[in-house]
């Protein structure tokens, strides 16, 4: 039996619409002949705490094998698993087209498609996962909004008892106006002359760039207005990650094709598509044509479809970027987000530090350990801190000015980890995405 596989990594297509999908026997015959690959292998021991929990498990065991653990135990391995695809991506040898056919991270989605099939998702995740809605109202009082979410402010007891948001979890801040609004209170004036003055990008809003934190949207815009890119900001629906998280896949997949409705005149008008989270890139380009493979509006929109950082180092690569930028003083620590790294496209965001004039960058390649909603959550926010602390530790050791990861949620629990570190060396600055500093570099006030 040979092990690994020399051709590329590849991923099928989830066969969610079949009935077999939702069999709770072949789940978990699956379930057990996946698990035991697994603990006969465990290279993944050092990634999520999915990995450890499962292996606990087989070793307390009467057998010290699978055989001996009963499939109720696997729903604690199951609710560790972030979606993070490291697993996938960088340390099981045996992902397909090997012939174990190993996909972990679309085995828990299956398992939780069954839960969710079964038992239903509780009111208050379902009511967490409306980040459409919930950003909408929620900028509109964002004063209020703010203040009753804050850590220390006296409701962060009554949230964690009702939505299950442990009360110690530092959670994103909503901004008073849409990235919208603002883009169209104040556009950047393009450079006609610029560089890649060609090209044209719809800029994807996303839920966060949207409605938390619009600085990244806004910076995105003044840089690609700098090197001639013509930009419109548009925000059709949710990518749908947190409700892929709770294995509501059909819901999903609504949401993709309302999305691939939206931007399908933009594609045919020659636009490139620009998303600026990570997680909602790696929706648009791999998830949802696994999830609707034959829907050609759905592929058509994956390969039209950039991650932000991508899209600023392919223009540097192939156009070369607008002079004027002035450097950056002292120094940045980047976290390569684990989305970024499923993405497959290399360290885009460190490749476009290196563009910015002495940003002397240091490349931190560990896990955060938020995990989405995962990570705020009341029982897992603990064992969050404890898998990114090892980030942390290097950010801080880096003793850089400026900390920033291309996923905004990573860098505000990398932010609160180093908090809890203590020690004598200032704490870095947290900066949104490294498109940011790009905008600094370029002049641009207000990011």
């Amino acid at each position: 039996m040979r092990e690994g596989s020399l051709e590329a990594p590849i991923r099928h297509p989830l066969d969610w619409k079949s009935a077999d999908f939702y069999d709770e026997a072949k789940l978990d015959a699956e379930m057990r002949r996946v698990f035991d690959i697994c603990h006969t292998c465990r290279r993944c021991f050092n990634l999520c705490d999915s990995f450890p929990r499962l292996f606990d498990l087989v070793d307390e065991s009467k057998s010290g094998e699978l055989d001996t653990v009963a499939s109720a135990d696997f729903k604690s391995v199951v609710d560790a698993c972030t979606l993070c695809d490291m697993c996938f991506m960088t340390k099981c040898p045996y992902v397909p087209p090997h012939e174990f056919n190993i996909d972990f991270p679309h085995l828990i989605l299956r398992y939780r498609a069954v839960e969710a099939k079964k038992k239903g998702v509780s009111f208050a995740d379902r009511e967490l996962a409306e980040t459409d809605r919930n950003g909408k109202w929620a900028t509109l009082i964002a004063g209020a909004a703010n203040w009753a979410t804050r850590r220390g402010s006296p409701l962060r007891g009554i949230e964690e008892k009702i939505a299950g948001l442990d009360e110690n979890a530092q959670l994103p801040k909503y901004a008073s106006r849409t990235l919208e609004v603002e883009a169209a209170a104040a556009p950047p004036a393009r450079n006609e002359a610029g560089p890649a003055k060609g090209r044209k990008a719809v800029l994807y809003a996303t839920c966060y760039g949207d409605y938390n934190d619009t600085s990244i949207g806004m910076a995105a815009l003044a840089v690609l207005a700098k090197n001639g890119v013509e930009t419109k900001v548009v925000n059709p629906h949710c990518c749908g990650m947190p409700k892929l998280e709770q294995g509501l896949i059909d819901e999903v997949a609504e949401a993709a094709r309302k999305v691939a409705e939206a931007f399908a005149p933009y594609i045919n008008d020659g636009y490139d598509i620009v998303a600026p989270v990570p997680s909602c890139a790696l929706m648009l380009k791999f998830e949802w044509p696994l999830i609707l493979p034959e829907d050609e509006s759905v592929k058509r929109l994956a390969k039209s479809t950039f991650d932000l950082s991508e899209y600023v180092v392919d223009i540097a690569r192939k156009e070369g970027l607008a002079e004027g930028m002035a450097p950056i003083d002292g120094g940045v620590a980047f976290h390569v987000s684990c989305h970024s790294r499923a993405q497959n496209i290399g360290q885009k965001g460190a490749e476009l530090l290196a563009l910015i004039p002495q940003a002397d960058v240091t490349v931190v390649e560990r896990c955060s350990g938020h995990g989405g909603a995962w990570g705020y959550k009341k029982g897992n926010f603990e064992t969050a801190m404890k898998v990114g602390k090892p980030a942390a530790r290097q950010i801080q050791g880096a003793g850089k000015k400026h900390v920033v990861s291309e996923c905004p949620l990573a860098g505000l629990h990398i932010e609160q980890e180093i908090e809890t570190l203590g020690g004598e060396a200032p704490e870095p600055q947290l900066v949104g995405h490294p498109i940011v500093l790009m905008a600094r570099a370029y002049g641009v006030t207000g990011v």
